[in-house]
């Protein structure tokens, strides 16, 4: 996944994208939003690795 399908809004660290690149790639643009959304809620302009493992575990997967 290239870094141009990642949001201006947010930045995401290395290790998060390789995480998000874990998440089957049927589902990885809603997973994507849904961390992004995470992330806001959170008033972070960062995603991190344990940011999306959060999201993993609030969301059952």
């Amino acid at each position: 996944m290239s870094d141009s399908n990642f949001s201006d809004a947010l930045r995401w660290t290395a290790p998060a994208k390789a995480k998000l690149q874990n998440i089957p790639f049927f589902v990885r643009a809603q997973a994507k939003a849904r961390i992004e959304q995470l992330a806001r809620q959170a008033e972070q302009d960062v995603v991190t690795a344990e940011l999306v493992e959060q999201a993993r575990l609030e969301f059952g997967q």
